[in-house]
């Protein structure tokens, strides 16, 4: 027990303002917390879920509000030896897990195109009707600033688009149903970082596969994975690429874009193009008078 409370503690003291206070910060800017809610943290057994769980309990203990929790797990298959280092992990964090089982990886496994994708949407299904069945409005995932970033890259290299990972989202198929993610702020490095300070011991991956799919060096070869190589090249010149990248879908400008979709309904720049034009004028002439 002593060892668990120095854990919670770190996150209050050591990593309070790496952590804690970015926590916090995603959860006032985008309201992702309301009083009388009912969150279903969900766990898979890594690093990022489990610091989310202790998040939410350290926000239950000294918030402003009070809402409820359930920590649910959901077992897609898992190898009886990667169930229980969740069960462990989370008995020694004092988490109070609830675990349902799925065949999702035995539903996948065989499927050549987009397996990561299918199983991430039903992972998703899941964990909505697990949390409904619950009494819960909403569901809470471990996404951290990292995978932000990294999603409104591949976004645009790999599926020619501008879209980026959002810190909450109405369901479509689960009516009254929220998605937040509260460490929207956190950097990875210093979810790693807590990690080892620590010494604590999570799953790396337990997705059956991608570990048919590693390379020798256990490295992985998947488009994520090339994304994370890619920046950490581009910050070895600019170490305020991430940081850039992020804000970037913050603050896009619809005049200076070709075209986009608004609730599946497409816009292109001649729509304005015509009304614009004296706005454009105006523009130039004080350009050409700087």
């Amino acid at each position: 027990m002593e060892k668990t409370n120095a854990v919670e503690h770190s996150i209050i003291t050591k990593y309070k303002k790496t952590l804690f206070h970015r926590f916090i910060g995603a959860v006032k800017d985008y309201k992702l917390i309301e009083k009388g809610d009912k969150i279903a943290v969900c766990i898979s057994g890594g690093k990022d879920s489990m610091l989310l769980a202790k998040l939410m309990q350290e926000l239950s203990r000294h918030g402003d509000y009070p809402f409820d929790m359930e920590f649910i797990v959901m077992d897609p298959g898992y190898a009886p030896v990667n169930r229980k280092k969740i069960i462990d992990n989370a008995k020694f964090l004092d988490i109070p897990i609830k675990i349902f089982d799925t065949d999702i990886f035995g539903a996948v496994v065989n499927i050549e195109k987009n397996p990561c994708y299918l199983c991430a949407r039903m992972r998703r299904g899941h964990l909505y009707k697990q949390a409904q069945m619950l009494g819960c409005n909403k569901i809470a995932l471990g996404h951290h600033f990292d995978d932000v970033v990294e999603t409104i890259l591949m976004g645009m290299l790999y599926g020619a688009q501008v879209q980026t990972m959002m810190p909450r989202i109405k369901s479509t198929n689960f009516r009254g149903m929220e998605l937040i993610r509260p460490m929207y702020y956190i950097r990875e490095k210093d979810i790693i970082s807590w990690r080892n300070y620590n010494k604590l011991e999570f799953l790396q991956c337990a997705c059956r596969f991608t570990e048919q799919n590693e390379s020798a060096d256990g490295t992985g070869t998947s488009k994520r994975q090339e994304i994370k190589e890619l920046i950490k090249t581009l910050k070895k010149t600019n170490p305020q690429v991430d940081i850039n990248i992020f804000r970037s879908v913050e603050r896009v400008n619809l005049s200076t874009i070709i075209g986009y979709y608004k609730e599946k309904e497409e816009h292109n720049f001649l729509e304005q193009f015509d009304n614009n034009k004296a706005n454009d004028g105006f523009q130039e002439a004080l350009s050409e008078n700087k």
